[in-house]
This record gives structure tokens, sequence and C-alpha cells, in this order.
């Protein structure tokens, strides 16, 4: 089985080989934009770390994510780019289809495309856009997914991706409909290992417990059963603190997690904390336990898992 990377090179004339793998592949969220030496500079330093996927979010007061991936694509050599995750409410899907093919084009085939509904209403409403309900959101996301699989497939469509027979597809969320549409369509399915805190409309995420990703886990492979497709998993990891003591660094975050005790603490997916062994037996552990081969940071977390992708590197 091929590993889940892709085969196009910068100079874009192969063709995607974008097969789920059980490989680790790990990628890094990128949110700092100071000036353009110091992005570059970023970007120059994730991939020496061994990143394999430079990474930006969608949020009002964030660097826009395509050209700040145009800029992260010229500065190194061998790094994926990608969206974790476009919110589709922003976007018409006719003009996304332009960003996208654009985007890959000028990354020389480098990009991974992650949509997700969106979940937070104060920038909906900064922006001027509808916020909607949880389903319409759905609903919206499933029209952009159909819109860009239909524009971005057509031999028509100008300017033409560099990816065939697309642009790889990560789709991220939770609930079952979500899960559904993932299933259905996405190259890479993304978990946040947290759902959003009811009547917040500034963004606030509950943690999932184990049991409770085991659930959403499930849920998804459930509803991926029928379809018999090959997909990647990926997890967007919170902290990562590299320690001696894990109970005691632990314990200093629990204030983020009233609702779990610390023993689940110790088996929150979404935070690795311990020594570097520590944090790649848990990395492989989740792996055997979820699928989750594809590990997504933050940017503070960045250098601190370097240590963990080098002892994991290969495996």
């Amino acid at each position: 089985m091929h590993r889940a990377v892709s085969m196009i090179r910068s100079n874009g004339n192969r063709k995607g080989c974008f097969m789920a793998g059980q490989a680790f592949r790990f990628g890094v969220n990128l949110t700092t934009v100071a000036h353009a030496d110091a992005w570059r500079s970023t970007c120059r330093s994730a991939e020496r770390m061994g990143y394999d996927v430079i990474q930006v979010p969608d949020h009002l007061g964030l660097p826009a994510p395509f050209p700040a991936l145009v800029a992260a694509a010229e500065a190194t050599e061998r790094a994926r780019v990608g969206t974790l995750v476009l919110n589709a409410g922003f976007w018409n899907p006719t003009l996304l289809a332009r960003d996208v093919a654009t985007t890959d084009v000028l990354t020389g085939g480098r990009l991974e495309l992650g949509l997700g509904t969106g979940y937070v209403a104060a920038e909906h409403e900064a922006a001027g856009l509808p916020y909607g309900s949880a389903g319409a959101r759905v609903d919206h996301l499933t029209h952009t997914v159909t819109e860009l699989t239909r524009l971005l497939g057509s031999s028509e469509h100008r300017p033409a991706p560099v990816q065939h027979p697309r642009v790889p597809l990560l789709i991220g969320g939770n609930g079952n409909r979500m899960l559904d549409l993932a299933a259905r369509h996405a190259d890479i399915v993304a978990f946040t290992g947290a759902r959003a805190a009811p009547g917040s409309s500034t963004g606030q995420l509950i943690g999932l417990s184990a049991e409770e990703l085991d659930s959403r886990v499930a849920a998804y492979r459930g509803l991926a059963a029928p379809h018999g497709r090959k997909q990647e998993l990926n997890l967007l990891v919170q902290t990562v603190a590299i320690t001696d003591d894990r109970r005691s660094a632990l314990r200093g975050m629990q204030h983020r997690f009233p609702h779990l005790t610390e023993d689940e603490l110790l088996e929150l997916p979404i935070l690795l904390v311990g020594t570097v062994h520590q944090i790649a037996d848990q990395l492989r552990a989740q792996r055997e336990r979820y699928g989750f081969s594809y590990l997504t940071v933050l940017e503070p977390a960045m250098a601190a898992m370097a240590s963990v992708i080098e002892e994991l590197r290969g495996e």
C-alpha cells in the first residue's frame, strides 16, 4: 500500500497518488505573520524539523490562507501546504474553485484543501455573512464540496489545477452528517477531539474524552464502511509538552478541561504530555486505537513536537 503522500513534484509533471496509509505524517498549523521574511523563516524551520505539511486555518484576524500557502511553498522544497480548515461559509464555491486551482498551480501541485462548516458565529457577524443553523452550515458545505468536485474535475475549468484527479480533500467535523460527508467525499477525515461549547459565539471548544472520541471514530467507520474507500485520519493536537512529570504538567492544564479527571486527561488524545518516548508510544497507541496517522500541532508546539517526529520518522 502506498504511503499517504503525493507523488507530485514541484514541476507538476506527475499525477498524484494520495492513498491512505499507516505511516505517520505530521502537519503544523501556522498563524503568525509578522513580516515576509519571518513567515518564510518559520516555514523553512518547519520543513527542517520534519513536518510534512504546512497548514493555515481560516479565521478573521489571522493570515489569509491562500497567499500564506503560496509564500510557504516558495520558501520550502518538499513540504505540502494545506488549509486546516477553510470556513465554507466565507466562500462562494465558484470563486473558491478559482482560488484552489490557482494555488495548486502556484505551489507546484502541493496543495491539500481542508474544509469545514465554520463554528465562530462572531466572525460571520463581523464579515456581514449569515451564520445559520448547524444543519444549514452542513448543507452549504455539502453544496461547496459538490460544486468543487464538478468544477475542478472539468477539463474546461481555467485555471486547471495541477493535481489529478483532484486536489486532495480534507473534511473536518464531529457530527454524524459531517462524518457521512467526509466518508463519502474526503481523502482525509479530520477530527478536532473537541466540540463547540453550547451557546458560544466566539468558538469556545470543549475537549472530548477518549471514550467520546472512540464513539465518533466508530460512527465514522460505520458510515464509511459501505463506500469501501481508503481514507487517512487526521487529529488536531492542542498541546505538546515535553516533561518527565506527566501528572504535574497535566494538573496545570486541568482548568481547561474541568469536566475531566486527571486520569481522563492522561488518555486525552489532543494532549501530548510526557517524555519524547512516552509521547511517541502514546501516538503509536492512538494510531492502533483510533487510526490517527496524520497529526497536526499548533504553531506554539512546533519545536517541542520536532523531537517526537524524529523518534517516529518512518514508522
